[in-house]
């Protein structure tokens, strides 16, 4: 375990809604936070075939059935110190059912061409996870959502790390066997689906026949597939943006696609449930290679942008908080030692504040424009409960640029700023007119009051 000291400082970076004497943000106030149900690779060892340790995960389920909720204690500890910071919802996800239930005793799949979960195990399954989420509510943690199937999509038979197909029939069967264990146990944890591995396959099958145009599938009442009356089901749909952000011709059409998909089903919403820089993204930015500066930062804040914006995505999650690798992966870096290190922070980390820290869950996105020849790309979202209007502007170019906010038939003021650029991590500045300086490759977001 790493010194507590170090943790408390990483927690605080992620969840912290507080200012330093100057006003600047101490961390980037998350508020929703993400616990790996793990599945037992890691009780099995080299025996998981998992051959990198760090990517196996354990489970609070003992070989003999019961209980054993002192594992994942990482997982446990940076969960508590995200409710003791505020943050408002938690959500189990699963990437495999737990080890003793799969067809091959393995938390990989024995093959892409087939799920790793016999139909006679389902109720195993959802078991597990709403005894977990029970023993995690003992523990003060209150579980509001519970993910049970991670990218079905893909195969899952490389042992890189947990995971496990399923196709439609099999989600919407095993939903139905959670959704049953979830009202007879009394618990208050809405069911999340389907954690596309792309979001293509929200709205169309693609490549991906019997495990696609899950919109459809799973929401619309003439499916065979339909389970969008359970009444523990989130009427939201998740999906992962990878390998859909480039060039930018196919970053917009992917997202306009949804956001039209999405209108066939009636307030149906939109998660963008997990991302990171993967691939080569056609030559735009590399995966590979740990990049602690701002060209990554941008690339991020143009995805944010686009899933916010365009497909019109309700909330919006990154991959992994804190990563050990070389690759575009993590919010803080840490070198890859289990009991101690340093500690990075990214210009990730921050920009993703530009977004978490100041646009609250019960906030509404509202028309942003900007003139025809400038490059910024703005959105703007209002919080009336509280009169504030947040707006969060991108500046790509290798210069400064001048602007000044407006809002249709109201009037703002007091305006606050916040820069993420090369040199600045969130830095705060009041602004005492409505032109405001947008720094040459920088993200600012501008909190103003309605008057």
């Amino acid at each position: 375990m790493w010194p507590k000291s170090k943790k408390e400082k990483i927690a605080s970076l992620l969840f912290s809604k507080e200012v330093d004497l100057e006003g600047n943000p101490k961390g980037i106030g998350l508020s929703l936070w993400r616990f790996n149900l793990g599945a037992g690779s890691s009780e099995q060892a080299e025996k998981s075939d998992i051959k990198d340790e760090w990517r196996r995960a354990e489970s609070f389920l003992n070989k003999n059935g019961s209980y054993n909720f002192q594992k994942q204690k990482g997982q446990v500890w940076f969960a508590q110190k995200a409710k003791d910071y505020g943050v408002d919802q938690l959500l189990l996800f699963s990437n495999s059912p737990p080890v003793e239930f799969t067809k091959n005793n393995k938390a990989y799949s024995v093959s892409g061409q087939i799920s790793n979960l016999h139909k006679s195990e389902f109720q195993n399954f959802a078991t597990y996870l709403t005894n977990s989420a029970i023993g995690l509510e003992k523990m003060g943690l209150e579980v509001d959502y519970i993910s049970p199937l991670n990218e079905p999509q893909w195969d899952w038979a490389d042992a890189g790390q947990e995971g496990t197909p399923f196709w439609n029939h099999e989600i919407a069967d095993f939903v139905k066997v959670l959704d049953s264990a979830i009202t007879k146990k009394g618990i208050k944890a809405k069911i999340d689906i389907t954690e596309a591995g792309q979001i293509n396959y929200l709205s169309r099958e693609d490549n991906r026949p019997g495990r696609g145009n899950q919109i459809t599938e799973f929401f619309n009442s003439e499916s065979k597939n339909y389970i969008g009356n359970l009444p523990n089901l989130s009427h939201t749909i998740s999906g992962h943006s990878y390998f859909t952000t480039s060039p930018d011709q196919k970053l917009i059409k992917e997202r306009e696609t949804l956001s039209e998909s999405l209108k066939a089903v009636e307030g149906l919403k939109f998660w963008m449930s997990e991302y990171c820089i993967l691939g080569d993204n056609n030559g735009e930015i590399e995966g590979n290679g740990r990049d602690l500066g701002i060209d990554p930062a941008l690339y991020m804040a143009k995805v944010i942008h686009s899933d916010l914006a365009i497909a019109n995505a309700s909330a919006w999650h990154w991959w992994m908080a804190i990563s050990p690798y070389d690759y575009k992966d993590g919010l803080i870096y840490i070198d890859k030692n289990k009991k101690d290190g340093n500690f990075y922070e990214s210009k990730m980390l921050w920009v993703l504040g530009n977004y978490s820290r100041f646009i609250e869950p019960d906030s509404k996105r509202i028309k942003a424009s900007v003139s025809k020849d400038s490059s910024l790309l703005a959105s703007a979202y209002i919080n009336k409960a509280k009169s504030k209007v947040t707006l969060v502007i991108i500046n790509s170019e290798e210069k400064a640029i001048k602007i000044k906010q407006s809002l249709n038939n109201n009037d703002i003021v007091n305006f606050k700023s916040y820069t993420t650029s090369k040199d600045q991590d969130l830095a705060y500045t009041l602004n005492s007119e409505s032109h405001i300086v947008i720094p040459e490759r920088s993200i600012v977001t501008v909190v103003s009051d309605l008057k």
